[in-house]
């Protein structure tokens, strides 16, 4: 069983875009603890998604830590917009980084703490070679590009081989997962070790996403 709290980052993409700024209000005055950004090209996914006037907007009255997910061919193009933004977290994919350990001092070195994310097919063994440059690492438990999608089951094993490695090393590297995140997989997930849990069409689809976002921070009981 989990035994501290998890991290909860709801991701703005299942939002109504309509109304972004009634959602950031929602995520400042719930329990989230981060707030988590997809930045999609259309090229490494087939879709686009925020780009940095919506960023820049939301940055002056959002309260809560941004947590970035770059889905784009060329991640560090826009290293320093990103810190500029005060970024927290900057997740870059392991399928479009050949320079892997040099991306990642590059994210550190501008003052972000610096994760991998690796798509489904990606075994985690791949990153075991970088991992003390890795603050964290972003499991997709569905296919990147659209919310709402039905999550990856053997994920869950992924992310126990990721975190042996990881404890056996004594590192503090994060484990987070995105998609198809709610109760119940949530559940299965801190089981298997996850420290974070990024919940998009179960927290903006929620008639009251407070609550579904307590539920969430809930699940270590």
């Amino acid at each position: 069983m989990p035994i501290q709290t998890p991290i909860i980052s709801p991701s703005l993409l299942s939002a109504d875009f309509l109304h972004l700024q009634e959602a950031i209000e929602m995520i400042n005055q719930s329990d989230a603890d981060w707030l988590h950004i997809d930045v999609m090209d259309g090229v490494f996914v087939p879709n686009l998604s925020f780009g940095f006037p919506i960023l820049e907007a939301i940055r002056p009255i959002l309260k809560k830590p941004l947590d970035v997910h770059l889905m784009i061919v060329e991640p560090l193009k826009f290293l320093n917009d990103l810190a500029k933004l005060e970024v927290q977290n900057l997740l870059i994919h392991y399928e479009v980084s050949p320079h892997l350990h040099r991306s990642l001092s590059a994210i550190r070195a501008a003052g972000m703490k610096a994760g991998v994310t690796l798509n489904p097919h990606t075994p985690v063994e791949l990153i075991f070679d970088v991992l003390e440059e890795c603050d964290l690492v972003l499991l997709m438990s569905v296919n990147p590009g659209f919310g709402g999608q039905k999550f990856i089951p053997r994920i869950l094993d992924k992310a126990r081989r990721l975190k042996a490695e990881i404890k056996r090393r004594g590192l503090s590297t994060l484990v987070e997962v995105d998609g198809g995140v709610n109760l119940e997989t949530g559940r299965q997930l801190l089981d298997a070790g996850v420290d974070a849990l990024v919940a998009g069409s179960f927290v903006f689809g929620h008639s009251d996403p407070h609550l579904a976002i307590r539920q969430l921070k809930e699940l270590k009981d």
